[in-house]
């Protein structure tokens, strides 16, 4: 098997030894580790379909990894199969932008392109790809399909799944499925793409992507506002819509619990305000538009806010660098929460105007049922995900028998609050092998079956990522 891999891919695409294979190993936080037979890096994907039909002749299972940025271990390989550990398909070698349409609006690149090389490529054309989130400096574009990411400006652009324009991905049986023509308007019957976007890897493999671009938005203001709890936030919520509209690119709702941890954590966190608020809310606003007063529109809302009481405060960015210092603490959260304990992220979504009585009703039961934690919110509230965390020492989690089975206890009695209010348990992080039991018992029943005959369709050996979303599939 390695020397029929090492026949496609060559020495420069083919990991053996075990030092050089560890970084794809583990999750990103190393808490779940897997193994396999070797980690293979195809730089063309005439090469991933090779790779893939070698595969799948010989049983062996394909583990596809990005960047290794997720929460849900939808990347660790773990196969369960004895005698077939599987392989790591990493697209890292696949990292070309094939090409950018300015009046398109389209750029056509490998699945193994890093977000943040994306953001260059697509600003030195006058355009930009409006999907950020903390890890863009490793994240890549095949895996933030595969999961569907989201980030801060989903208010405005949606997740990935609204900047998709076509895909190239490469069955289980190793033939390619080409669709990059990114037409505005087609109409040909069922629009497949979208089965593989969010489908983790479980379905085939992306290795191609055109994506939707947008004008640059060089006008911008940012405001930080202090809150004295999540009610007010969504009232401010609505009256910059009232106001702004469209023009809203971030709307994110952080409590105080987190922030102390930026702080305590997080090298270069500038704070705006002596004592950070019990809630505050990160606003950015922007236009095409250079003439469009936008400070001006923060400061009437910003304003009108703090007469009626729901504001405690408010401080409008005076500088490009003082903006980045607000958005620098915002995507500090992740790493100072790995830094500080053993934290349980819950990737819920609600509607908007249901995230104040959720929260209130997260920390009841969290009080009750878990006291040795602290809650902390990070939230994106113009699209209603709320990722609700529990924080446990690392001395309380030593002594649990058994940690994940108490991880998912946390996670149920969260995610039934979710539910109550007509939410969900995944809105950005994905299932992958964490949260499919999670899967099974909240989805809707039908909705499960189609999905594992979708599964056997596309994938009847079920050697595409098994495991994740799909725990029983094959």
């Amino acid at each position: 098997m390695l020397e029929a891999l090492r026949s496609i891919v060559g020495d420069k695409g083919l990991i053996t030894d075990q030092a050089g294979m560890e970084p794809y190993l583990v999750d990103w936080r190393r808490r779940l580790r897997g193994t396999a037979l070797a980690v293979v890096q195809p730089a063309t994907t005439a090469e991933v379909s090779a790779v893939v039909a070698l595969c799948a002749a010989e049983g062996q299972p394909v583990f596809p990894v990005g960047g290794n940025t997720g929460l849900c271990f939808g990347a660790v390989p773990i196969s369960g199969r004895v005698g077939k550990p599987g392989i790591v398909l990493s697209l890292r070698r696949m990292n070309r932008i094939r090409g950018i349409d300015r009046a398109g609006g389209i750029a056509t690149v490998d699945a193994g392109v890093v977000l943040g090389d994306l953001h260059a490529a697509a600003a030195a054309c006058g355009r930009q790809f409006p999907l950020h989130l903390g890890s863009e400096g490793s994240a890549q574009i095949g895996g933030l399909i595969s999961t569907n990411a989201g980030g801060t400006g989903v208010v405005r652009y949606g997740p990935m799944r609204d900047l998709v324009a076509g895909l190239e991905v490469v069955l289980a049986d190793g033939r390619v499925l080409n669709d990059l023509a990114a037409l505005r308007k087609d109409n040909t019957g069922y629009m497949l793409r979208h089965l593989f976007i969010g489908a983790e890897g479980s379905l085939g493999i992306v290795t191609g992507a055109a994506l939707r671009l947008q004008p640059q938005v060089s006008n911008t203001a940012h405001a930080w506002a202090a809150a004295a709890d999540p009610a007010d936030a969504v009232a401010l919520l609505a009256a910059m819509q009232d106001r702004a509209g469209s023009a809203i690119q971030a709307f994110e709702l952080v409590s105080r619990s987190q922030f102390e941890l930026v702080r305590k954590h997080a090298e270069r966190a500038r704070f705006p305000f002596a004592e950070i608020p019990a809630w505050s809310v990160l606003i950015e606003l922007g236009s095409e538009d250079a003439t469009t007063a936008l400070s001006s529109i923060l400061e009437e809302v910003l304003g009108a806010a703090l007469q009626r009481g729901e504001l405690l405060d408010a401080v409008i960015a005076a500088s490009e660098q003082q903006a980045a210092d607000f958005w620098h603490i915002r995507h500090s959260v992740s790493e100072a929460n790995k830094k500080e304990g053993m934290s349980i992220t819950h990737d819920v979504a609600v509607r908007s105007s249901d995230v104040a009585p959720f929260i209130a009703a997260a920390d009841a039961v969290a009080a009750t049922l878990f006291p040795e934690a602290y809650s902390e919110v990070v939230c994106h509230l113009g699209d209603g995900n709320v990722h609700y965390i529990l924080m446990f020492t690392h001395d309380y989690w030593a002594t649990l028998p058994d940690p994940e089975a108490f991880a998912l206890t946390v996670e149920r009695a969260i995610h039934d609050v979710a539910a109550r209010f007509g939410g969900t348990f995944s809105a950005e992080h994905g299932v992958g092998r964490k949260l499919t039991e999670e899967l099974e018992r909240l989805a809707d029943p039908l909705r499960y079956e189609l999905m594992k005959k979708v599964k056997a369709l596309f994938d009847p050996q079920n050697l595409m990522n098994p495991g994740v979303l799909l725990a029983k599939a094959g």
